[in-house]
Parts: structure tokens; sequence; C-alpha cells
């Protein structure tokens, strides 16, 4: 009876050993053909790792950090060899022995997972590990141990061993979204990595072994007993001394971890947009846009700058701008407590004259990163301020005008256009001066009518303002009548051109530098003569004028000159001033997101408050 139960407990397992069979048979040729053809399908390309960008002020100080991970990549040479033996000794003493990985090691690592189920016994060599982090995933299963193994060969193949070191060092994870033993230096310690004492080397270099049980932030005990495993270790193998490894074990560890920069998110956000200007003005993306015949196309380019912005942005670089802190915190102080009412809002730029550059930047009260920024991004109708710029400097131009030449300023209707005077005042025949200081409207118009709706507006296409087109090729125009408008940066912009008749676009960005310090992107925009010296001399005196005698009273007159126009909209919707002194040139802006009238706040000139405090010149 017992043999007959064998034989049919043999004939039982036939199909079962068959199909065992074919499976062996099955994985053996699937692995045949992949290592015969591992050089072929196995690229090892670079990983898309997303490297910090930084962001300087005109003081070379860093004042903004924009990152996801903290990555500070070093070469092989400038990591010290200390923290080389550190892991070379507790990770894989034969590295430089093997062809990527070690046999004997995971002929142990098999004998003891055979006899557990949590698979718990390692046998990866550094290059293994180098390959897991970059190609493979961290899954505990032998098909992704076994891809490991092959990608491992072909990794010393393609690499040499300095340079796989070099991959481990710099990708390991140490925790707190921190990359690399550079990175881990500076972000533990607040210093670079070869500013380090040993006991502190040998403390970060305890983390990669188990980055959340070894995390200093909450296990700090945990961490420093394996420092002092770490520093044994390497006294055992002769690296260092008994003396020292006991010397370092007891030098203190105090931890003084990186603070991400995070300060004027308001000057901030204006260079990452101008960044992407940037990049398309150097790389053609601009011209590309500017020529597209179709909405497709122009969507085409546009989505094309976006990636290149980002992928320069993802390789890591620092950007040189010429933000003034003081000058900055100043203006965001002042005008965010001078907006007490509730959702009030102001958008302003300020330009040092003599570079043209952009050195503050106002997004609005309450602003965060992310915000919008009213400062750039605020399309608001410009009201009489745009006069200067789309009348008066033209009018000037056309002839051998001056702020004395006569000009009637009573009432006019063009058609069904009948513009009126502030109050609803007429008046008769003045001058120049006299309609510019009181902002005549009527005068605006027929000053605009005689130099041309399409000579006027050819004045303006050197400022590049984004939001006018040729809608707004009408007289209320003349009035900042415009179906969209302008920005106070771009308004700002365009009045420097009252500097010196020259104009070049102000700029944040000084200069785009790789992690080597190599530039990258510079503007490099040649100053471009606006108007005649005479146009200047005249609109300049206009606009003291307006200080000292018309709608610009209040405004302080501190250095050896101080110009400026106010513009409002109707029903007070906007506030406006743009002018100069010796020092900047600006543009403020202020109203609701959502319009309403605000005539109380003009009266009490609110407007002309904050555009002191813009043209304040810091000690």
């Amino acid at each position: 009876m017992k043999k007959i139960m064998s034989y049919l407990l043999i004939l039982m397992m036939i199909p079962l050993l068959f199909i065992i069979q074919q499976g062996v048979a099955k994985e053996w040729s699937e692995s045949q053909v992949l290592k015969n053809t591992i050089g072929e399908t196995i690229e090892l390309t670079e990983p898309s790792n997303s490297i910090p960008i930084s962001m300087t002020d005109r003081n070379g100080k860093i004042f903004a950090e924009e990152y996801v991970e903290w990555r500070q990549p070093l070469p092989l040479e400038s990591i010290p060899d200390l923290i080389q033996q550190l892991f070379l000794i507790s990770e894989d003493q034969g590295f430089f022995e093997h062809k990527g990985y070690d046999v004997a090691a995971i002929v142990r690592a098999f004998a003891v997972n055979a006899r557990s189920e949590d698979r718990s016994q390692g046998a990866s060599t550094i290059t293994q590990q180098v390959v897991r982090m970059r190609f493979l995933t961290t899954e505990k299963t032998y098909e992704r141990k076994f891809k490991e193994l092959l990608y491992a060969a072909e990794l010393e193949k393609q690499s040499s061993k300095d340079e796989i070191l070099e991959m481990y060092l710099n990708e390991m994870f140490f925790g707190n979204q921190v990359y690399g033993i550079g990175s881990a230096a500076t972000y533990y310690f607040n210093r670079p990595l070869d500013q380090l004492n040993p006991a502190e080397m040998a403390f970060i270099a305890a983390i990669p072994n188990n980055p959340s049980k070894y995390d200093p932030l909450r296990h700090f005990d945990l961490t420093k007993k394996r420092q002092e495993l770490l520093l044994s270790v390497l006294s055992t193998n002769g690296v260092i001394t008994e003396q020292e490894s006991e010397t370092w074990k007891k030098e203190k560890i105090l931890l003084n971890v990186k603070a991400k920069a995070n300060d004027f998110n308001m000057y901030s956000s204006y260079v990452l947009a101008e960044l992407e200007e940037l990049i398309g003005h150097s790389e053609g993306f601009t011209a590309s846009i500017a020529a597209s015949t179709t909405q497709s196309e122009r969507q085409l380019h546009i989505a094309a700058l976006k990636k290149r912005t980002a992928d320069v942005i993802a390789d890591g670089i620092q950007i040189d701008t010429a933000l003034d802190p003081n000058k900055q915190k100043h203006n965001e102080t002042y005008l965010s407590s001078l907006l007490k009412m509730k959702n009030l809002q102001a958008g302003a730029a300020v330009i040092e004259n003599n570079k043209r550059e952009i050195v503050s930047i106002y997004g609005g009260k309450g602003f965060r990163k992310g915000d919008f920024n009213r400062s750039y991004q605020a399309v608001r109708q410009p009201g009489s301020a745009i006069k200067p710029l789309l009348v008066y400097a033209p009018y000037l131009e056309s002839g051998p005008f001056n702020e004395n030449t006569p000009i009637d300023s009573s009432n006019i209707c063009i058609g069904s256009y009948c513009p009126t005077n502030i109050g609803g005042y007429t008046f008769g025949m003045t001058t120049v001066k006299e309609a510019f200081q009181h902002s005549h409207n009527t005068a605006a118009v027929r000053l605009f009518r005689k130099v041309g709706i399409e000579e006027a507006f050819n004045h303006l296409k050197i400022f590049r303002f984004k939001n006018i087109t040729e809608e707004d090729f009408t007289y209320p125009a003349a009035l900042g009548g415009f179906h969209r408008g302008v920005t106070p940066l771009e308004l700002a912009s365009a009045y420097s051109s009252f500097i010196d008749g020259m104009y070049s676009p102000p700029h944040a960005i000084r200069a785009v530098k790789d992690n080597e310090g190599n530039a990258l992107y510079e503007w490099n925009n040649e100053p471009v003569r606006t108007w005649s010296p005479s146009t200047v001399a005249t609109v300049r005196k206009l606009m003291e004028d307006v200080v000292l005698n018309g709608t610009g009273k209040g405004i302080r007159y501190t250095t050896t000159y101080t110009g400026a126009k106010t513009g409002t909209t109707d029903h007070y919707k906007d506030l406006w001033v743009a002018g100069m002194n010796e020092k900047y040139t600006t543009a403020v802006w202020i109203g609701y997101d959502k319009p309403a009238s605000i005539q109380h706040l003009s009266n009490q000139k609110i407007h002309l408050r904050a555009f002191n405090e813009l043209l304040y010149i810091p000690k």
C-alpha cells in the first residue's frame, strides 16, 4: 500500500516539476539574452536632479534660494580623504578590486536571507548603491537585485572607480531632502565640507546608513553612537590611530542647521520672471514668438521657452542682481503701513538712474511667494501719467516748442468724443507749462491730435509696453484711456528715458552663472537715443514744476532735482505718480484689485506720500 501511495505521489509531482523546470529554463534564457545584450540595451544616462538656485544682492549676499532638494555636488578631489575612507571602510572595503559586485558577499547574504523571510541581509557594493540611486528602485526583490548586478557591471565598464565614488558621495541621501556629502555639511553645520573637523565629518557620514533612524534633528543620540562606531572601524582598519578615534569621539557636536534664504519675495519673484525673458532674448525664443504667424505657433514657442527656462533652473544657477536690500526693506515697510484700508493695494518699481538697474520692487500688501505681483503684473490704465510719454515729449519733438509755447486749453470735441478737465473747469489760451502743471485734458488731446495718433504711438514702441495695441490708437489714449493699460514697472522704465534722453530697458539681473561661477547669461542692451536733449530738458522742467506748483505739491524736493507727473483715472479708481530725483526713477500705482473709487485717498495725497518714500535715499 505504501509503495502504491509513493508512486501516486511521484506521478502527481511530475506536472509540478515540469512547470518548475519550464520556469527555470525561461528565466535562464531571458538572463542569457539580457546578459548578451547588456551593452546595447542599458543606457546609463545622467540623472535629472534639480540643483538649488540662489540669488545675490548688489553686495554679493544671498537673499533668496529656490530648491526642493538641497544639493551641492563636489568633485572627488574636493572631498577630504577621511570622508572617502569612512564610506569605503564601512560600506565596501573591496571597492577597488571588484567589478561592480562582490560574489562572496552575495553568497553570504543569500545564505542568511534563506533563513529569514524579511531578506534583511544586504550585500551591495558602492557601485550597486549608485545604480540603485540612479537607475532602479529600492524594492527588495530578487528580480530587481539581478538587474542591479547587470547595471553595476555595465557602470564599471563605462566609468572609472573614482567617477563612481564621486557619484556615490554626491548622491547619497542624508535626510531632510539633503543629497550628497557637500550638501550635508552646509545643511547641518552651515559650513563647507572642507571646513568641518574630523568629528563632524564622521557625524554626517553616520546618516546615510539609515537616514530616518540617524536623522540628527530627531535622533541626535543615535547619530552620535553611529559616529563613534565609524571612528572605531577606522582605527581598527589602521586609517586613524586609536588615540585620534577616542579624541574625536569626545568632541562636542554642535549643529547649525542652514536656514533657507527667503528674503524679499517681491523682488525674487520678479527676478524669476526676468530670467525667462533673458533666456528668451539670448537664445532666440523671443524673436520666434514675435515672428509667429498663428496663435498655435506662438504657443509652441512660448512652451519651448518655459521648458528651456525650467531646464536651466534645474541645472542649478546663481543669479546676481541689482537688489538694494536697504531700499527694498524700507519700501516694503513703508508702503505696507501706508495701505491701511482693507484690500487697498499698490504696485511700484524703483530704478537706479546711473546704471538703469531695478533696485526695488513692491508687489503688494501682504505679499507672499507666488502671489500676484502688482509691480509687473498689475495692468491698469495710467491716466494722465502717460501724458509726458505719449503727448508732451512727442509734441516737443515735432517742432521748436518749449514750456512757454501757447496752446489752446478750451473745450474740444472730436466727433462724439468731448473730454473734460478735472473738476469740469474750462480754460482758454494757456502755455505748455500751465497745461502740464495742472494736467489740462483738453490741451493734451489737442496736442495729441496735432502730433498725430500714429506718430505719437511710434514714440512708445521702443518702450515695449506689452498690453498696448493698435486697439488703443484712439484720442482717449492721450488721457491714459487704454483698453488694458500699463504696469508700474513698465511706466517707471519708460520714464527713465527722461534721465538723459537715452533708453535701455532697466533690469534686475546682472548675470546668471552656473555652479562653477561661469557666466551663462547677461543683458547686453545698448542705450538708444529716444528724445532730443531739448525735449528732455523741457520735460524735466515741466515735471519739476508739477512738484513745486502743480498736482504734485506734497512731494518732497530733497535733492538737486525732483520731477513727477500724477495720474488719475475715471472716478478715482487708480492713483498714479511717476517721476524721478537725481538718484532714482520710479512709478507707483494705488487702488483696489477690483476697481472702486478712492477719491478720499486722493484728497489725502496717499499716492504722493508713497512716491516720497520710493525716492528716499538710504544712508
